[in-house]
């Protein structure tokens, strides 16, 4: 399913685009934070559906992604990041894992963009939440966005003090 505006498409990844996302991650976090190009590109070859990306419809370079992977846990954890043999197809739940836009194309709403149509997508699947970790000073933002703030996380991926944030599927 493709959702478009003027400048870009919303979609699922494309297995040939797990180059593109895996430079995004190396791009878009600092060393400590990203997953490695492998991982990344496990990720989108494993599960792509779990992926909704921007695509710039003038150039076809994706100019940001949403990536999580499904489960029924209800708790965070870092091997999120590393396993993707967690990925549960059927699992009630999705623990995003990165919510990422390259900068010359941030302030444009991406990000918002992006997350309504992953929890949309995710709601249709069936899902019942979503669940993401953010620094402390992304909570005032992710909250704008619909997340609830659960406090401090157990992971501690990257060696950071993430908090924990979730958002309900089945009240919207």
């Amino acid at each position: 399913m493709c959702e478009s505006n003027t400048m870009f498409t919303l979609r699922n990844i494309y297995p040939t685009e797990a180059d593109q996302a895996a430079a995004m991650e190396q791009i878009c976090f600092p060393a400590n934070e990203a997953c490695t190009p492998q991982m990344m590109i496990d990720r989108v070859l494993r599960a792509p559906e779990m992926f909704v990306v921007a695509e710039d419809t003038d150039t076809g370079r994706l100019a940001g992604m949403v990536t999580g992977l499904a489960t029924d846990e209800e708790k965070f954890r870092d091997e999120f990041f590393s396993d993707v043999t967690l990925f549960n197809p059927a699992g009630k739940n999705v623990m995003i894992l990165g919510v990422e836009v390259l900068p010359e194309y941030r302030g444009r709403g991406l990000a918002r963009a992006m997350l309504d149509r992953f929890a949309a997508d995710a709601r249709a699947q069936g899902r019942e939440c979503l669940y993401l970790t953010c620094l402390e000073e992304k909570v005032v933002m992710y909250r704008k966005l619909g997340f609830k703030d659960l406090g401090l996380s157990a992971s501690s991926w990257g060696g950071e003090s993430w908090h924990e944030m979730s958002r309900r599927l089945d009240s919207q």
